[in-house]
């Protein structure tokens, strides 16, 4: 069906009006259908009022949102990318095809340019030595300086309106349809997950724009060992290749200052043990003879009264 003739079936060259919650049910129940057919989807799930939470997916978005031209068009973009009207996002490299669910089911075809060459070594070279790790990189924990290289307009990866080309089957004649918006958000709802596919889409490697980080920290390490054969070259006017190779070159070494001595370790000694005293024998308590004799009277007196008093019993 041409567009023509889908656009004079509706009346008055305008679709017929689906609510959100009919759209959000028409979704789901084609994306099922395509499931059970075996077609690989790849829908957008929004959780939550906001469409991208990671720095890339946020600076995609953000990107978007900059350009007068989408303004009009992307309000209604959110709406239908956050009720999962679009059942299908692929990204590959230089494209994006979707399929956005509205009164019927649209194909989505998006063109962006790749990164040119020149552009791309120039924020490479900008880069090295201020990206930590391609971890950092890929979840976006970057300093602002690189932020900012990486997002300014014009020079920075993000596509222009100028290089990114999109057609959509549906009857709307604007040059942004709202199932083109819903896409590009959708684009930014990827990204939080697969950040990944944002360099593939440019059509750069990121691992380039590591590899930089770690050839400008390489030439940086190697600049004392060039100043030094200049230094040589300089003093003694000779150049060092033409020296032959059983020549032993004395090693320029930096002079350091002369640090404070160290201290000597100290010795310990240990203390001499205290001799212990011997315990002194227990005094035993020996009874005199009068206090024997004393006790005895005692023991006596007290038999003959038990036996006095046993007989006054009997």
């Amino acid at each position: 069906m041409s567009r023509w003739s889908r656009y004079n079936d509706y009346d008055y060259g305008y679709p017929e009006y689906v609510t959100v919650g009919q759209r959000k049910q028409q979704a789901q129940k084609k994306l099922k259908v395509l499931t059970a057919k075996g077609e690989e989807l790849s829908p957008v799930v929004i959780e939550g009022r906001k469409i991208a939470k990671t720095f890339w997916g946020k600076a995609w978005c953000d990107n978007i949102e900059s350009y007068h031209d989408y303004e009009n068009r992307l309000p209604r973009g959110r709406s239908y990318v956050r009720s999962g009207a679009v059942i299908d996002l692929k990204i590959a490299k230089g494209k994006i095809t979707a399929q956005v669910m509205g009164s019927e089911l649209y194909e989505i075809d998006i063109t962006i340019h790749e990164l040119p060459p020149k552009k791309w070594g120039k924020i490479k070279r900008e880069c090295a030595g201020k990206i930590g790790s391609l971890v950092e990189l890929i979840r976006g924990k970057l300093s602002q300086e690189i932020i900012e290289l990486l997002c300014r307009k014009n020079e920075g990866m993000f596509p222009s309106p100028k290089e990114i080309k999109m057609n959509c089957n549906c009857p709307d004649w604007a040059d942004l349809c709202k199932h083109l918006a819903a896409v590009l958000y959708g684009v930014g709802a990827h990204l939080d997950k697969q950040p990944e596919l944002f360099f593939l889409l440019r059509g750069v490697d990121q691992n380039e724009l590591f590899s930089a980080d770690i050839a400008g920290a390489l030439v940086d390490s190697a600049a004392p060992a060039a100043i030094a054969d200049n230094d040589l070259n300089n003093i003694f006017g000779i150049e060092l290749d033409s020296l032959d190779s059983d020549i032993a070159i004395p090693a320029v070494t930096e002079k350091r200052k002369p640090g404070r001595p160290q201290k000597a370790e100290k010795t310990v000694v240990a203390a001499p043990q205290k001799k212990r005293k011997p315990a002194r024998p227990k005094k035993t308590k020996t009874a005199t003879p009068a206090k024997a004799a004393a006790t005895a009277r005692k023991k006596s007196t007290a038999k003959t009264a038990s036996r006095r008093y046993s007989r006054k019993k009997t």
